[in-house]
């Protein structure tokens, strides 16, 4: 499964196609998710679950020889766990930008926060970054701010290689 970035809280999300909070327009179900992923019940239950045969060595391999996780079934519920806690507070955040369009950053305000979270040069140039989240979007609608960064990037590279003496 490929994820994409959200912005803000560093997270990872399950990306559109797969079918995203795009359809949920029920709060309840986000409220019973949050319920269930609040219990603090140790009750476990038996479950048939095929893994791809590769995905369960790595799983493991991981487990035995990095210690990523007491047990593969641990490693596999907490990323299960992480990938629903995500899954909520992206549908928690569609809600509130659909409900309040005004809200939601503009792309070169999102890549901005992005370089400052990252420590990039291009945190201290938001010019550069609102030219490159304007140039970005007419090539490429669907543009993110990873996006607009590397364009930035990429520009900047350019522009110092033909600035050098040939």
């Amino acid at each position: 499964m490929t994820y994409q970035p959200f912005f803000w809280c560093m997270a990872w999300v399950v990306p559109p196609q797969r079918g995203t909070s795009r359809d949920v327009t029920d709060l309840e179900v986000l409220d019973r998710l949050n319920e269930l992923l609040g219990e603090t019940d140790d009750a476990t239950v038996a479950t048939s679950m095929r893994l791809p045969s590769a995905l369960r060595d790595a799983a493991a391999l991981a487990v035995e020889r990095l210690g990523v996780a007491a047990s593969a079934t641990t490693l596999i519920a907490g990323a299960l766990r992480s990938v629903l806690e995500t899954a909520v507070m992206q549908a928690a955040l569609e809600a509130h930008y659909r409900r309040h369009p005004g809200a939601q950053p503009a792309l070169a305000d999102v890549a901005l926060a992005l370089a400052v979270e990252d420590g990039s040069p291009l945190a201290n140039r938001p010019d550069v970054i609102v030219r490159a989240a304007a140039e970005v979007v007419t090539r490429h609608p669907g543009a993110d701010a990873n996006d607009v960064l590397l364009w930035a990037l990429a520009q900047q590279a350019v522009r110092a290689e033909g600035d050098r003496p040939g």
